[in-house]
């Protein structure tokens, strides 16, 4: 048995030689040839005098690859799972990326569609709904507690949700399990991590307009390189202006959004990132259809067109600071300050017995703001024949939001004439303590992560009675990961989760007073084995997992009021996912996730059931074929199957979803080969069939979106 070094890096001595060697090429007004160069030395040492260098061609990609190495649509390493640099296929726990290229490819309009090929991920709960990114992994719903952006979590509300556009992100990881062990308060099911746009290190220009079905038209740019005249600073600057109708009527889809980044290299030792973005958007305020009857949807919309606006304004800015004291330790800091202000226009229909069904009018307004501070300290060592990486760290989170709430049943303008009493709020302050090694013996590779959390809430009802709770729990990860050559690393981990939950919960879900919610705690045990085949650029991760989770915070529709409850559910499963890229232009994706969730305690007679919306099997396969010579070259050509399967509409499981399967298509053309150089014009439809179907959760209904094309033009220089 050999010691196996990982080749993907080098040495971090000589990285820092390296990027020194670097750094001084960019001060002295280097072109990219002399940075190539310069980073090509040691290895023109070596060569003999007289043999010319040859130099392949340069290809300026979107992605930075700094916190997110990729290549392709298979993910290289990145600081995702472990919060420092490490090889996906050596981290102990099941891990999807969805990387830059495959996002250009798919063009995903929100979050959840750039999800949909992932495995134990899933997106089609509550049907055709762009104002909330409401997505589980491995069953649980992790949409308050599991969505984060550079590494810190984003603190959703119970409707100031923060809206993250693809078109600002360079790449999304998913990390499967329990993770609070490093990054505190998330779910049992996993977070999903979102990589902003950052600066590049070679210049990169991009425009693109599109167009689409339901009146969609946008615009977007995207610029980033070097400060001109500066030998030290990087900016990225994306923006993206959009006005859009649905297939919903009365229902926009607008959105301007700006996202402004600057990287400054202070010394060669120390980086500073900035990293800002504001977002005004529209959408409508009711994605409802009526439902005429228990686990009956009709095509009657429930909107009320002239009063469905739902409007909302969000910013945040942050901070990246890294310093290398030597070639061992390396100290960081990353913090943000993030604002949402939301107002919620929505209406509904019920029958009141009269000949034409009676509306009612709702006005939901919520502000949310939230900051937090990651600090962090990494050392490397060895012990004897022990390589160790240990991190240590000290974060900080407050969150506080404020919401209103009125119902009116009595017209349109007697709404509009109300103002809107409180619903209450809620203020949390958290501090968490980690400290996590990563030893490494030969083939042997072994986490070890432990962190404690106290937790300060602060909760004030409608009525403006004020209750104060503290938590404080520990929560841990060991996890080991075995290369046993052949590229096989077979895998197990044990892992816990804590997380106080912002919002009042309602039990039952029809009380007119909430309660503060319980934390919610979870302990998985998942073991698998990832498999890098030899020769190949491809990555496959298959994993048995088990996680039971108690006062998990669950979305309850059923009374066609969205309120939170809480549930203890336990998630056993398979999951498998495959990435490739071939030499020939070929890219693959295929997962498929079976999974069985179970009440362990809900509602009255709930126990042992099957927890609505939540498919045994989900499975999909994309493929995308780019030519590199012949009479196809220039074209690229994807197609893709999402299936979803059955699953209970309510609680009680009296209901059941029909299992449904989505198709999806894309086919671009570089312009290039006709002459105009950097363009491309590329055009996406998902759900080629038209194939939508109702679906239920917690007893109330769904319709699932029907065929969506779009037609962009993109230009690089």
């Amino acid at each position: 048995m050999t010691d196996k070094t990982d080749t993907t890096r080098p040495p971090r001595d000589l990285r820092a030689r390296l990027d020194l060697r670097a750094r001084r090429a960019l001060r002295a007004g280097a072109a990219p040839l002399a940075l190539a160069l310069a980073l090509a030395a040691p290895q023109a040492r070596a060569q003999d005098a007289a043999e010319p260098i040859r130099l392949g061609p340069i290809t300026v990609e979107a992605e930075s690859d700094t916190t997110l190495v990729q290549n392709g649509y298979v993910a290289q390493r990145g600081r995702q799972a472990t919060k420092v640099d490490t090889p996906i296929r050596r981290i102990p726990q099941a891990v999807s990326v969805i990387t830059q290229d495959q996002m250009e490819d798919q063009s995903p309009r929100t979050l959840l569609d750039a999800l949909a090929y992932t495995a134990g991920a899933s997106i089609s709960a509550f049907g055709y709904d762009s104002r909330y990114d409401a997505y589980t992994i491995r069953g649980f719903p992790a949409y308050y507690t599991g969505m984060f952006r550079d590494g810190l979590r984003l603190y959703n509300g119970p409707s100031a949700w923060f809206r993250n556009d693809p078109y600002t992100l360079e790449g999304v990881a998913v990390l499967k399990g329990p993770s609070s062990s490093l990054y505190g308060v998330s779910g049992p099911g996993g977070i999903v991590n979102m990589v902003s746009k950052r600066p590049t290190a070679e210049p990169y220009r991009e425009v693109e307009v599109l167009t689409g079905t339901d009146d969609r038209w946008q615009g977007a740019f995207d610029l980033s390189g070097p400060v001109p005249g500066s030998g030290s600073l990087s900016y990225r600057i994306t923006g993206l202006a959009r006005t859009a109708e649905t297939e919903l009527p009365g229902y926009p889809d607008d959105k301007l959004t700006i996202a402004p980044a600057l990287s400054w290299a202070i010394t060669p030792d120390t980086t500073l990132t900035l990293l800002g973005e504001y977002t005004d958007a529209t959408t409508g305020g009711t994605a409802a259809y009526y439902n005429p009857a228990y686990g009956e949807v009709s095509r009657v919309p429930a909107a009320d067109p002239a009063y469905n606006d739902f409007d909302q304004q969000q910013w945040r800015l942050g901070w990246e600071l890294e310093h290398d004291v030597n070639s061992a330790i390396t100290l960081r800091q990353k913090g943000r300050y993030a604002d949402v202000d939301a107002d919620l226009e929505y209406s509904g229909l019920y029958d009141a017995g009269a000949p034409e069904l009676t509306r009612y009018w709702g006005h939901y307004t919520e502000t949310l703001s939230q900051f937090t501070v990651d600090n962090q300290a990494q050392a490397e060592f060895a012990t004897g024949s022990v390589r160790h990486t240990l991190l240590a760290g000290l974060d900080y989170t407050w969150a506080d939001y404020e919401a209103g709430s009125l119902v009116d049943y009595v017209s349109l303008a007697s709404i509009k004439a109300s103002a809107v009493p409180s619903a209450g709020g809620q203020e949390q302050n958290q501090v968490g303590l980690y400290l996590h090694d990563q030893a490494v013996w030969r083939d042997l590779t072994v986490f070890l992560s432990g962190r404690w959390d106290h937790v300060e809430t602060a909760s004030t009802d409608a009525a403006g009675l004020r209750t104060d709770t503290t938590d404080e729990a520990f929560s841990g990860r060991i996890g080991v990961s075995y290369e046993v050559g052949y590229g096989l690393a077979p895998f197990a981990n044990l892992s816990t989760s804590f997380s106080p939950n912002i919002g009042l919960v309602y039990e039952p879900a029809t009380s007119a007073v909430g309660t503060p919610a319980k934390p919610t705690t979870a302990l998985q045990k998942e073991i698998g084995i990832k498999y890098a085949i030899p020769g190949t650029d491809s990555l496959v991760t298959a994993s048995v997992f088990d996680i039971s989770q108690e006062d998990g915070v669950v979305f309850d529709t059923s009374t066609g009021i969205n309120r939170q409850v809480q549930r203890d559910l336990r998630s056993q499963g398979f999951e498998m996912e495959a990435v490739s890229n071939f030499d020939n232009g070929l890219s693959v994706i295929a997962s498929w996730t079976h999974l069985r969730m179970s009440i362990r305690k809900g509602a009255a007679g709930t126990a042992g059931n099957e927890l609505s919306a939540t498919p045994n099997d989900v499975a999909s396969l994309w493929a995308h074929y780019a030519p590199r010579s012949g009479l196809l070259e220039g074209f690229g050509i994807g197609a893709g199957v999402r299936y979803v399967g059955d699953s209970w509409g309510d609680d009680a499981n009296s209901i059941r979803n029909a299992e449904r399967m989505f198709v999806d298509a894309a086919l671009s053309y570089d312009l290039g080969q006709v002459g105009i150089e950097g363009a491309q014009v590329q055009l996406n439809v998902r759900n080629l069939f038209d194939q939508a179907d109702q679906t239920c959760a917690s007893g109330f209904c769904y319709w699932d979106e029907g065929l969506n094309a779009t037609l962009a033009l993109r230009y690089r220089f």
